[in-house]
């Protein structure tokens, strides 16, 4: 397809039935550094106005990607936030109180405050207890033979180890999971609208402050408990710095993990000879969990904004540019990947960039990774023989690589 025919990848329409591949391929292929154009202000719903979107810069090889990302001092994460949209200056100003929207050394001092919580040696502590609650969500599915995987398994293992972590009481959970599908579900007509996004926000605060006051006053061996106790600057944290904490661990927590798990059961289904080496040789587990991370790539993008005129690839980037590196593109380039559009458990080497790389390279990793080599292990020991039983439907968003629902069915047991 010409340039001039290329989708607009600012609009969650492009992403309804999955992502453009063939759009990526052809990105990298003829113009890797591309440009999207912006789209003015608008009128979302009645008295919440949408700033203009301005256009942005489209890198989509591995290289680049690579390249923007472990250079935050020329391509920033806190000028404009990491997320694509521009907004308001109010809501720059919060969202930059978060630990993924700053650059060194602010991003640095309250990343370590908390690391150690998701340190290899802490999340392996963890392992028993995913076990546990794994068993338990696939004892009770099995007896049904068949399932939501999405509702059923994907969400509920995440939201589970989330809510221990945080100190979010287990009945409380699915509260996480509908904040997560009303904020990250923006544009889709399924999850809500921009009135329910504010509210869910407003709400997640809410809890979020009420919580802290709790371990404040009951110091808890719990993620909110750091986080109270957490410095930055030489001073503890004030509340909207904790709320927005709060926030990015209920999101990523739970989104990301869940839709890598489903997208990796999609695989599993589509490429049915990759899951036969699964069941024959589980050792395969461990690079399979990568290969699904590479192959769903569940954070589409992210932003950076250029603090000085530069260049990509060749291309002129002005001071101020919004510069988008697409995750998923990176993680299907071919001068990276032998047969890159070809699902492959065994794959070594494979450096995806599923997770990130450089300064922001995913905080919860380890935690990601030991979730699904233990629920992929489960489930092929235990309904070996699923299969998609149903239209799988995909969450309309420019951002995350989202599966809503996904039926599947297998021998009860």
């Amino acid at each position: 397809m010409p340039p001039e025919t290329i989708p607009s990848l600012l609009e969650p329409e492009t992403f309804a039935h999955g992502v453009p591949h063939d759009v990526f391929k052809q990105l990298r292929d003829e113009c890797p550094v591309y440009w999207n154009p912006g789209r003015p202000a608008r009128e979302r719903a009645v008295g919440i106005v949408e700033p203009e979107q301005r256009g942005f810069w489209v890198v989509t090889r591995h290289a680049d990607v690579t390249a923007v990302s472990k250079n935050s001092e020329l391509f920033s994460s806190e000028r404009g936030t990491a997320i694509n949209a521009d907004m308001r200056p109010q809501d720059l100003d919060m969202f930059r109180q978060q630990m993924i929207h700053m650059d060194p050394p602010r991003h640095i001092a309250l990343r370590s405050s908390i690391n150690d919580f998701f340190k290899p040696k802490t999340i392996r502590k963890l392992d028993g207890r995913v076990r546990e609650l794994t068993r338990e969500i696939v004892d009770g599915v099995a007896k049904r033979g068949e399932c939501d995987f999405v509702n059923d398994i994907a969400a509920e293992l995440p939201l589970l180890v989330l809510a221990e972590m945080l100190g979010v009481p287990r009945e409380e959970r699915r509260i996480l999971f509908d904040w997560t599908n009303r904020l990250m579900g923006l544009d889709d007509p399924d999850y809500g609208n921009p009135y329910d996004a504010q509210a869910a926000l407003m709400e997640l605060f809410q809890y979020s402050a009420q919580l802290a006051n709790a371990r404040k006053e009951d110091p808890r061996d719990d993620l909110m408990s750091v986080l109270v106790n957490a410095e930055l600057d030489g001073r503890k944290l004030e509340y909207m710095e904790i709320n927005m904490m709060f926030f990015l661990m209920v999101i990523a927590g739970n989104e990301t993990t869940r839709n890598a798990l489903s997208g990796g059961i999609r695989a599993l289904c589509d490429f049915p000879d990759q899951r036969a080496r699964l069941i024959e040789d589980p050792l395969l587990i461990k690079p399979a969990v990568e290969e699904i991370v590479r192959w769903h790539s569940p954070v589409m993008q992210f932003r950076r904004t250029a603090t000085r005129d530069t260049e990509i690839a060749g291309q002129a980037i002005a001071e101020d540019d919004k510069v988008v590196i697409y995750y998923g593109s990176a993680n299907r380039d071919e001068r990276v990947f032998e047969r890159a559009d070809e699902f492959d458990v065994g794959r070594h080497p494979n450096p995806h960039l599923g997770f990130g790389v450089g300064n922001h390279f995913c905080l919860g990793a380890n935690l990601a990774r030991s979730e699904m080599q233990i629920m992929l292990g489960e489930i092929l020991t235990r309904i070996p023989d699923f299969e998609i039983a149903g239209p799988v439907e995909q969450m309309h968003s420019n951002f995350i690589h989202g599966i809503k629902r996904m039926p599947i069915r297998f021998t009860a047991n």
